[in-house]
């Protein structure tokens, strides 16, 4: 009998792969190398760069009653171009704003107040011609066409005479009454004597106007010169040229803003002076009280 060393049984054995056992240490092999070649794109994917997130909607605002050089630098300021691109666009005959022949060209009263929106490819030309297009369609209506001949105007002078209104009316509710005072005037062959079209001459705007104001040499002088100005005065909205359309019914020559929220429209020029003695009145309380 041979002799044999004691030995744990299960360092005698070698260890020995049978068939299947191969099979799936290569088959595990082939997993291994398909893994790895599907990382690279994977990660090659991450690397790219991230899309831009989607362009926040912005909008520009043209109130009621903003002349065109309010608007100009808001669109400069809307679409962060220096100081007078916009005007320089307005002026320039290669932007083809659809303006009336009546306007001569200049598009105030046709800046059309509304909220206009605005994007990073948004341009001035763009903008520009959106409210002059919005302004033609707004007054190119058949009602408003029938307004102007029933007051003997052409649509462009009831424009004009929308942009008194808007920029005398204390509150909506004056604007008929002050339309009707235009129209009162011009019938009885009187000057306006606004100072809306004072403060568009000077380029300013204020309650104050002075006796030697009036007497400027400007067609936007109402005092000094009969009938309407020569262009609007600003760009009224649809409420002002609504009331241009269809003013209230009355005999009043003379107006005056007491206070805000009391204006008062009279047909006597003595009435008036009253009026106006007690507007002056509340200026100088106004001026006399602490803190003015």
């Amino acid at each position: 009998m041979t002799f044999r060393s004691w030995q744990p049984e299960h360092r005698r054995r070698r260890a020995r792969l049978t068939r299947r056992g191969r099979l799936v240490l290569i088959l595990a092999g082939v997993l291994a190398v398909a893994a790895a070649a599907i990382t690279v794109p994977l990660l090659l994917l991450d690397a790219e760069p991230e899309r831009p997130a989607p362009e926040k909607q912005r909008t520009l605002l043209v109130p009621e009653g903003w002349r065109g050089g309010e608007v100009y630098a808001a669109v400069d300021r809307s679409l962060g171009l220096p100081a007078g691109t916009a005007r320089k666009v307005a002026a320039s005959p290669a932007t083809g704003l659809a303006l009336p022949p009546a306007a001569a060209g200049n598009p105030e009263g046709y800046l059309f107040p509304a909220t206009y929106p605005v994007t990073r490819a948004t341009t001035p030309e763009a903008l520009l011609r959106y409210m002059v297009d919005t302004a033609r369609k707004r007054f190119g209506t058949p009602r408003i066409a029938e307004g102007a001949r029933r007051h003997g105007l052409s649509v462009h002078e009831l424009v004009v005479v929308a942009s008194i209104v808007q920029a005398e009316a204390d509150t909506a509710d004056d604007m008929g009454k002050v339309a009707r005072v235009v129209y009162n005037r011009l019938a009885q062959g009187m000057p306006l004597q606004m100072d809306s079209t004072i403060n568009y001459a000077l380029g300013r705007d204020t309650v104050d106007t002075t006796h030697q104001d009036t007497r400027i040499d400007s067609p936007y002088n109402t005092y000094e010169r009969r009938g309407l100005p020569p262009s609007p005065i600003g760009n009224p909205g649809e409420q002002a040229m609504n009331a241009a359309v269809d003013p209230a019914r009355g005999d009043w020559l003379y107006f005056v803003t007491v206070r805000p929220g009391d204006t008062r429209f009279t047909a006597g020029y003595a009435e008036h002076l009253e009026n106006v003695a007690e507007f002056n009145e509340q200026r100088r309380a106004a001026a006399r009280s602490p803190g003015s």
